[in-house]
């Protein structure tokens, strides 16, 4: 047999789906397993938008769309940036596309060309890597540690670029360290970004999950040249608990928006029209759930970082937004639990999975080593299980 792709071949599992999947067998098993694996809300999503759904199926919006995505949807997609951002974008600039995955991976294939860097800081979400790769170009990574908060400066930035550097990427706030940008901090990168003409690609999926009254401040909006330099990722998955209707969205210059356009017509087409309408009322209608969702999710954070922090051997820093807490396990390393020698925060998540029945994520698809990743989109009852499981599985 001829030999198959070497770019296809070369990509890697997702961890974070490898780690869930391990789990949700063990709980088809009939093992009693504790999952803080996947990140997506425990919520439903609200009625008002399933209705709306429905509705577009009874009145025969089965067909198919453009492959931005529907006008409407675009529109609304404009106004909702506006209110929530401040960010001025007709909807010709608005690419709509399945989920906010798919919509980074159409943004690395509308800007790369073979070799060209792109610079992620670490720990960054699992796929920037390889869909960089997959796109043909080259993820740099420059590592944000604990003691910095998880997030890069622009001085760590400026260091990373080449003359093959095309673009950077930041996710604010951030899936797996719970990170927020300051706007200060991102006025750095841009400076940086803008002075040496890279183009910004901002993953703001989180942008409505921000605790403590901290302010989100869409990097697009800190000026001109900025906004002309910038890409932004969103979608409904996140704030309107929508992960499986699969509508992600990109607001970029009209160039960049033809050119996704003119890819997603010849690679998947439009997500799903039913989605697509059911989305238009997720942005127009009530936002109200999305604070109760958020303020929910504000609990349950800190009661699992007091917890944790309280609890030898492991710490975690208190996130400022998203809904996960990274765990440092460094105090752990070289130990044995249960039989079990810790010498990676791989060797940890296994043995804890195993030992403990509580399925966390290892750091290392994460780009960075020594944490595990909780999420803490999961019920109070869930977290205190958890937690409970950690502490007993710490002191064997």
């Amino acid at each position: 047999m001829k030999e198959l792709s070497r770019v296809a071949s070369a990509v890697q599992a997702s961890t974070t789906v490898a780690i869930d999947s391990k789990a949700k067998q063990m709980k088809a098993d009939g093992i009693d397993v504790v999952g803080f694996g996947a990140g997506e809300p425990d919520f439903n999503t609200p009625d008002n938008i399933n209705m709306e759904a429905i509705r577009a199926i009874c009145d025969g919006k089965t067909k198919y769309t453009p492959p931005a995505g529907i006008i409407p949807l675009r529109k609304a997609i404009c106004n909702r940036l506006k209110l929530d951002c401040d960010l001025d974008y007709d909807y010709t600039q608005i690419v709509v596309a399945s989920g906010a995955k798919h919509c980074v991976y159409v943004t690395f294939r509308a800007l790369l060309n073979p070799g060209d860097e792109v610079i992620v800081p670490a720990p960054y979400w699992v796929s920037y890597s390889e869909m960089i790769k997959m796109a043909g170009g080259v993820p740099v990574l420059v590592v944000a540690g604990e003691e910095q908060g998880f997030k890069a400066t622009g001085e760590q930035i400026k260091a990373a670029i080449t003359d093959k550097t095309k673009c950077v990427i930041i996710n604010n706030p951030s899936n797996p360290t719970g990170a927020l940008y300051s706007k200060k901090e991102l006025q750095e990168i841009a400076d940086i970004c803008v002075e040496n003409d890279l183009y910004i690609i901002s993953d703001e999926i989180y942008y409505q999950l921000i605790y403590d009254n901290a302010e989100f401040v869409s990097i697009a909006s800190l000026g001109k040249d900025v906004y002309d330099h910038t890409i932004i990722i969103n979608g409904v998955s996140k704030s309107y608990a929508m992960t499986g209707w699969r509508i992600g969205y990109v607001a970029a210059s009209k160039e960049i928006a033809k050119i996704m356009s003119n890819y997603l017509s010849h690679s998947t087409g439009a997500p799903s029209t039913i989605s697509q309408w059911a989305s238009i009322e997720a942005l127009n209608g009530p936002q109200e759930g999305i604070e109760a969702m958020r303020q929910e999710f504000e609990k349950r954070r800190n009661y699992m970082v007091k917890r944790m922090n309280e609890i030898p051997g492991v710490s975690c820093r208190m996130p400022e937004g998203a809904f996960y807490v990274m765990m440092n396990i460094s105090q752990l390393l070289g130990k044995t639990i249960g039989g079990a020698t810790i010498n990676s925060a791989d060797d940890f998540a296994m043995a804890f999975l195993d030992q403990g029945l509580v399925a966390v994520v290892p750091s290392t698809g994460f780009g960075i080593d020594n944490f595990v990743r909780w999420s803490y989109a999961t019920s109070m009852e869930n977290i205190e299980e958890g937690l409970n499981r950690l502490e007993k599985f710490l002191n064997q």
